[in-house]
């Protein structure tokens, strides 16, 4: 019986131990273990309108598919999420119709002294490379971090029609983009490189692009036909 009590002793000391252990636990790890959790943005409340409080006429989020007309005309309407995110992964699914334009863009800020969402935030770009009826730069093709960064080789796009896989990887100025299985893009931000690219003319006309590494997620109404799905993140 002595051997008994000694050993529920020891057990009842290991699990205060092992109490006040957890009880030490830094809060920033008990986030960061919420925050490895991934998070649809499929639902209409994720979205708004760009410096509106409603979704354009032209998008339509229902049956798990974001979709935008394509009437053509101006750029604009563009939507954004209510949430804003510093560090993250994305993934979603694509589709554009014959000779479209359109865009993902992070890190937006949204403000009534901004127009459209590329002049703060940088962009993954979407385009029907193959289709599209204007000469166009590399860092203007699919995949490409707009007016920045070309894809490498390793770039597979689908034909017009077809879904393609796509992901965003932003973690302390270290970015990622990924088409269909393969990282096509990767880059620093804090680099000198990126500086020289950011300052060689493009954005002359807008002093804000890529100020912060804060912002909204984009999605853009270029005038064409453009389709998302399993559209999701998780913060880094």
């Amino acid at each position: 019986m002595k051997y008994f009590i000694i050993i529920c002793l020891l057990l009842l000391g290991l699990g205060c131990k092992i109490k006040e252990d957890n009880d030490k636990t830094p809060i920033s790890q008990l986030r960061d273990t919420t925050k490895s959790e991934w998070t649809s943005l499929m639902n209409k409340e994720d979205w708004k309108g760009f410096n509106s409080a409603v979704i354009p006429a032209k998008w339509t989020i229902e049956n798990d598919l974001i979709s935008c007309k394509g009437e053509g005309g101006e750029e604009g309407g563009d939507i954004i999420t209510l949430a804003s995110f510093d560090n993250f992964e994305l993934e979603f699914k694509w589709k554009i119709s014959n000779k479209g334009n359109s865009g993902v863009f992070y890190h937006v800020l949204e403000d009534p002294k901004y127009k459209y969402p590329y002049e703060t935030g940088a962009e993954f770009q979407i385009l029907d490379d193959a289709g599209f009826d204007h000469p166009i730069e590399e860092w203007q093709k699919a995949g490409a971090n707009y007016a920045m960064h070309i894809p490498n080789g390793d770039k597979k796009l689908n034909i017009v029609g077809e879904w393609n896989t796509s992901k965003i990887v932003f973690n302390n100025g270290e970015v990622e983009h990924w088409l269909n299985g393969k990282k096509i893009i990767q880059f620093n931000k804090k680099s000198e490189d990126w500086k020289e690219k950011r300052n060689s003319g493009k954005w002359n006309d807008y002093p804000d692009y890529g100020i912060s590494n804060e912002g909204h997620f984009a999605l853009q109404d270029h005038g064409a036909g453009v389709w998302f799905k399993d559209i999701r993140v998780k913060e880094l």
